[in-house]
């Protein structure tokens, strides 16, 4: 059994993460909901958000649950630092949990590496200029972004409101020709059950926000073979 610790803002699409669980063999994920303030996808509220303060209030619970890795299952709450101020938050989380840690942002990074994506498209759920903020974060890791939507919704709970329809045109209309893959953020948005259906809709690979959050914990874990046809092609098997 393996156990990734996720910290998690608020309750929103918490209910993916189940999904995922019964789709990995072995797989133990343990929930701490972290308290968000103000629900806003607005600068100033997201850096408190991400505060080290707010991560470090249930990294205790997380460690008694046995968890070998932790991720801080926020995107924005992350990228909003910039690259190098989300290299400090995920320092001052690893050392607060004595544990392995990163956020679901740099797992956005390490998946397009993973399914060869240098060239990606941003559809996001956020305003302009916070989706503006992950462009640079991501272009900062050194991919190249070819495209990006922004859907202007300002809180977390309208974004778990979504359905599928709505999801699978988010993906469409942020999608570029010349991306190798759809980049997703949004830890609110519900889309795991949509995977299949998102990279059916766009012919390339789509990372969302849930799925990566998980990928990136069994990286930390360094658990190998986790593979699902149900999970895109983050998760596929390898030939």
């Amino acid at each position: 059994m393996t156990t990734v610790g996720l910290l998690y803002p608020g309750h929103s699409a918490e209910d993916d993460y189940p999904r995922i669980e019964a789709l990995l063999n072995g797989l133990n994920l343990p929930i701490v909901h972290t308290d968000i303030g103000e629900d806003a996808h607005r600068v100033d509220v997201l850096q408190e958000m991400g505060s080290r303060e707010r991560l470090a209030a249930g990294v205790e619970e997380l460690r008694l649950s046995g968890a070998e890795s932790v991720v801080w299952a926020c995107t924005s709450g992350s990228f909003v630092y910039g690259w190098e101020g989300a290299h400090e938050q995920i320092r001052a989380l690893a050392a607060a949990a004595g544990l392995p840690a990163s956020s679901t942002a740099f797992g956005f990074v390490h998946a397009a590496r993973a399914v060869g994506a240098e060239r990606v498209a941003v559809a996001a759920t956020y305003p302009g200029d916070v989706t503006g903020l992950f462009v640079r974060f991501l272009e900062a890791a050194g991919l190249e972004v070819v495209g990006n939507r922004s859907s202007e919704i300002v809180t977390a709970a309208e974004v778990a409101a979504w359905d599928r329809e709505q999801v699978v045109q988010l993906v469409r209309t942020g999608d570029h020709p010349q991306a190798q893959a759809v980049l997703v953020p949004d830890t609110a948005l519900h889309t795991v059950a949509y995977l299949p259906e998102l990279e059916a809709a766009v012919g390339k690979p789509v990372l969302t926000a849930n799925q990566v959050t998980v990928w990136e914990g069994l990286r930390l874990a360094e658990r190998r073979g986790a593979w699902s046809t149900d999970l895109g092609r983050l998760f596929a098997r390898e030939a």
